[in-house]
């Protein structure tokens, strides 16, 4: 072939001229996927991304029961069809599977990597688009949770922050040393809650993180959650923010940890805020797990989730009357439509609200400003 192109996964880069393979079929995909791969990180792309996206390319490839120069669109459509009515996945997990695919037939259909030729040669035949317009998941909702996706009640939190709270005094009460361990659950759930953080941004938060705000004394140390591992746009690193501290609680709660838990784990060196027994830090899966225990116990709907304590927080700070702009900046949101989603105000707050701005027309009826008319 003449010059297979030397950009970032470009097929002579990972496939070298006047070597027979092996096993050229299985060969040659892995080829591309590595060549797939290249092209993403070249893009700034994040590497869990990427690692996603090879796994959803391989499921695709094993269901179709071929490889990318034998792709079309009927197989796409009928995994599709497989993965809604068969698996139930969500939506949009199906639109994470199709931006996969069709990135990556995108790419290899792509004149500078080369792949069309390399499989005219070496197999009579090239890889085609699979994923159009017609075929293609729409993305046409902000969100696009699960109607049982919601923020918790104010009573149902209380119920969530004293069972984990039980849970600690109940170990330790039988002697038991798994209390240590269901400690940082009951701390991790709390400052979820109180400063709206994501689970991954929860997690990754370091001791440093906390600071004092110069305008909130009151808070002591912990007046300020800066927020380094926050949701990145495509292509770009994690994004920060800080977060002011709009509950007392949530000082208290901190001081407690560090000062006379936190020690107990016997790991000075590790910067992490919530160490694990078996790890430098928590993991996303024992917070999922831990969660959906304790509120399996409560007999709470299953839609509740880690992610409802951060909608619970814009929920509640709404119905407290904190301006929207300030929710909107202490979350990270862009707009304020995406709080807007968040927010799943009671119906308490909504007739409170109602009552409020009746209230407000008739005093303003009975009371005219001077020189009005009735």
């Amino acid at each position: 072939m003449q010059d297979r192109g030397q950009v970032p996964g470009a097929a002579g880069l990972v496939l070298v001229d006047g070597v027979s393979l092996l096993h050229p079929e299985e060969q040659v995909f892995e080829a591309m996927l590595l060549g797939f791969a290249n092209q993403q990180l070249a893009r700034n792309l994040a590497f869990p991304t990427v690692q996603n996206r090879e796994h959803h390319l391989r499921a695709f490839a094993r269901h179709a029961d071929a490889f990318p120069w034998a792709w079309s669109s009927h197989l796409a459509d009928d995994w599709f069809s497989d993965l809604r009515a068969v698996r139930h996945v969500s939506r949009s997990t199906i639109r994470s599977y199709q931006v996969a695919i069709r990135g990556f037939c995108a790419y290899l259909i792509d004149p500078a990597y080369g792949w069309a030729g390399e499989c005219e040669v070496r197999f009579g035949t090239h890889p085609i688009q699979v994923i159009h317009d017609v075929n293609a998941a729409a993305h046409v909702a902000d969100c696009e949770a699960g109607a049982a996706r919601r923020a918790f009640t104010r009573a149902e939190l209380q119920a969530l922050f004293d069972h984990a709270d039980d849970e600690v005094a109940r170990k330790r009460a039988l002697g038991r040393k798994g209390w240590l361990s269901a400690f940082p659950d009951a701390t991790i759930f709390k400052i979820a809650y109180g400063y709206g953080t994501r689970r991954n941004e929860t997690r990754m938060l370091d001791a440093a993180d906390f600071g004092r705000n110069p305008d909130g004394p009151e808070f002591g140390e912990y007046g300020v959650c800066y927020v380094r591992h926050g949701k990145a746009q495509r292509g770009s690193p994690p994004k920060r923010r800080s977060v002011l501290a709009v509950w007392a609680w949530t000082s208290e709660v901190l001081e407690q940890w560090f000062t006379e838990i936190k020690p107990c784990f016997g790991t000075p060196n590790n910067p992490a805020a919530w160490p694990s027994e078996r790890g430098p830090r928590v993991g996303v899966q024992q917070l999922n797990k831990r969660l959906a225990a304790y509120r399996d116990a409560l007999g709470m709907e299953p839609g509740l989730d880690f992610h409802s304590l951060r909608r619970s927080y814009v929920t509640h700070l709404i119905e407290d009357g904190w301006d929207p702009r300030f929710v909107q900046e202490q979350v990270g949101h862009d707009h304020a439509s995406t709080t807007s989603i968040y927010t799943c105000v009671s119906s308490d707050y909504r007739t409170r609200t109602l009552r409020k701005a009746l209230d407000n027309i008739v005093s303003e009826a009975l009371n005219p400003p001077a020189g009005g008319t009735r």
